[in-house]
């Protein structure tokens, strides 16, 4: 039997709001997920995969620390945002579908990705195979449980905000995705039968000048048709972009995991 059709993407790539939401993500979540990576001595000679590289931030940095000798592939259902350089090579991949070389790589990462991903619990043991013994796997992934509104002018504003949140919340999970899993993310990993489980979490305040908070209003737009399936309207979206430029507007990010674990066996890098 084939396997069933996949299914169709959240966010796309390729238009104007993937790249500015590409360059927001970039800047909220590299501060945290660079240093991580940096942290498993990650060097010359290492074999490297990303999942769902995007705009191919994290994949060049790796580029840049793995020479000489080293190798990077970013992979993307959609790698049209992705550019091949000096030792980082492109190629589309549906990781709920396509096959993984095994015990090809020092280092895989995902960020962002697998949470999106209905078969993420079948996933995760087909990147732990293509590990090589002793080799991490990095996952960042977001809780979008707790993130409150902090300072608002009014109580409409307020509730104005938490609407959005549960509409986009809501629409994640229709397209059969999980906006809370980077709370389950450590326990996967470990039943994945990764060791050494590493979890670090990150939280910050988003106000008009944070890219967490472009990155929300980059969704008001990005997502447009689905939070209209959600029941909100144009005009609603319009007054939330508003109040999120608003200067003295603030309210707390979604929980950031970033999560490593080992490949038992061998000694890694």
């Amino acid at each position: 039997m084939a396997p069933p059709a996949p299914a169709r993407a959240v966010f796309g790539n390729g238009t104007a709001h993937s790249r500015d939401q590409h360059r927001c993500l970039e800047a909220a979540y590299d501060p945290v997920t660079l240093p991580r990576l940096a942290a498993t001595g990650v060097g010359p000679g290492w074999h490297c995969l990303e999942i769902g590289a995007g705009g191919g931030s994290i994949a060049r940095w790796l580029a840049q620390r793995v020479a000489p000798g080293g190798s990077v592939l970013a992979t993307d259902r959609d790698p049209r945002d992705l550019v091949p350089g000096p030792q980082l090579a492109v190629a589309a991949l549906d990781v709920a579908r396509d096959p993984l070389p095994e015990a090809a790589y020092d280092l895989i990462v995902a960020r962002l990705v697998l949470q999106h991903v209905p078969t993420r619990a079948a996933v995760l043991p087909r990147l732990v195979r293509a590990l090589r013994p002793g080799g991490l796997l990095q996952i960042d992934e977001i809780d979008a449980s707790y993130e409150p509104p902090l300072l608002t002018p009014d109580a409409a504003a307020e509730e104005l905000y938490l609407r959005f949140l549960r509409a986009k919340s809501a629409a994640m999970r229709a397209a059969g995705g999980d906006p809370h899993w980077g709370r389950a993310v450590p326990a996967a990993l470990r039943a994945a039968g990764l060791t050494a489980v590493d979890v670090h979490l990150h939280i910050g305040v988003r106000h008009a000048q944070d890219p967490g908070l472009g990155l929300q209003s980059n969704h008001t737009r990005n997502l447009r048709d689905r939070l209209v399936e959600q029941g909100m309207t144009d005009e609603e979206l319009d007054r939330v972009r508003q109040l999120m430029r608003d200067p003295g507007f603030r309210a707390a990010s979604s929980v950031f995991y970033s999560v490593q674990g080992r490949r038992p066996g061998g000694e890694g890098r």
